[in-house]
């Protein structure tokens, strides 16, 4: 049986981490610890973490603010694990999670691994249509999670898996935030390490309560594709600027379309197409056309919303001399893991 090391970075989110900690009481396989690091918040989540001691195995630390890579590597450095497993706290874990995971390693084993993230019935409609566009073939391609996504799949760290063999040897993150788990996904890969889905060890993802937050955040997800490509260009595919170009369409579309100019009324009835599958699909999916219609809105908001991240993060790197030093930090990054190699 081996022994998991649960690793939660944690930012001023209290209640969250007391949820989380609550459905991790529920786990069927009970061979593990959890490490909770606390980033430098103003509300502290260490009176809620005290309060399961008698129920879990937990490790609590305190930091200064420096970004959820650097603290999983924080983490990574005081866990005691065979295997890592990295939760961001606004999921919660099913009781059969550790039990799929550990049963999957013992027949097919991984050194790292992604799991899929669902909706839960408790999540309010708007969740449930936030969690239907990030996980969508209409959005995102469906490689959150779907062996049948397009491109290659990607853990993903809020709900991520490492053995302790990958953090000895890749030491962990080199960007702490803006793209940091992809990054890390890339160079395990690049070490050579087996990568995979475990599609059974999916975690309800509440992400964001409102549009207006989920705006900001896939915002951020666009800025981050960008930050990727400075560490690692090869992996800016054609795919990542779909996002850009359905900001691009919808404006040219419904610009020619105002104006009467003929080919604008075929664009916007392309327009109309797409979202009108979106809208069948997610009130199918969800039985429920509410739903449907806020998973529309869900998915503008994402497309727009990583869409003009992407944009404006991509011409800020277009005028940028800060590649070379980025790449001199990989570069410096690498030779410090060899090196730690070496000596062990």
């Amino acid at each position: 049986m081996r022994f998991y090391s649960i690793i939660i970075p944690v930012y001023n989110r209290p209640e969250e981490i007391k949820e989380l900690l609550e459905s991790l009481t529920l786990q069927t396989y009970r061979n593990f610890e959890v490490v909770i690091v606390e980033d430098g918040s103003a509300q502290s989540a260490e009176l809620i973490v005290k309060s399961f001691q008698d129920r879990l195995t937990i490790q609590y630390f305190y930091k200064e603010n420096t970004g959820q890579g650097l603290s999983r590597n924080y983490a990574y450095a005081r866990a005691k694990g065979d295997y890592f497993i990295v939760f961001d706290s606004d999921c919660l874990i099913p009781p059969q999670y550790l039990q799929a995971v550990e049963n999957r390693l013992n027949t097919n084993y991984l050194d790292a691994f992604g799991g899929p993230d669902r909706a839960d019935v408790s999540f309010t409609p708007v969740q449930k249509a936030i969690s239907y566009s990030m996980t969508s073939l209409f959005t995102t391609g469906g490689i959150r999670g779907n062996k049948k996504g397009v491109g290659v799949f990607h853990p993903r760290s809020f709900n991520m898996g490492i053995s302790r063999e990958v953090w000895e040897r890749t030491q962990g993150y080199i960007i702490t935030r803006m793209g940091e788990d992809i990054e890390f996904s890339i160079r395990i890969m690049s070490y050579g390490f087996t990568v995979g889905l475990i599609e059974e060890a999916y975690v309800f993802h509440k992400r964001r309560t409102n549009f207006k937050q989920f705006f900001k955040q896939v915002h951020f997800f666009g800025r981050a594709r960008i930050n990727i490509f400075r560490f690692v260009p090869s992996e800016l595919k054609l795919t990542h600027f779909f996002p850009m170009c359905f900001v691009l369409f919808s404006s040219i579309s419904v610009l020619l379309g105002i104006l009467n100019v003929p080919i604008g009324a075929l664009l916007c009835f392309l327009l109309y197409c797409y979202t009108g599958a979106i809208f069948i699909d997610a009130s199918l999916k969800n039985s429920s056309i509410k739903i449907g219609l806020l998973s529309v809105a869900a998915a503008y908001t994402q497309l727009w919303g990583y869409g003009i991240g992407f944009m404006k993060e991509g011409i800020t790197e277009l005028f940028s001399p800060t590649r070379k030093k980025l790449k001199e930090l990989l570069i410096r990054k690498k030779e410090d893991a060899a090196a730690h190699n070496a000596m062990h």
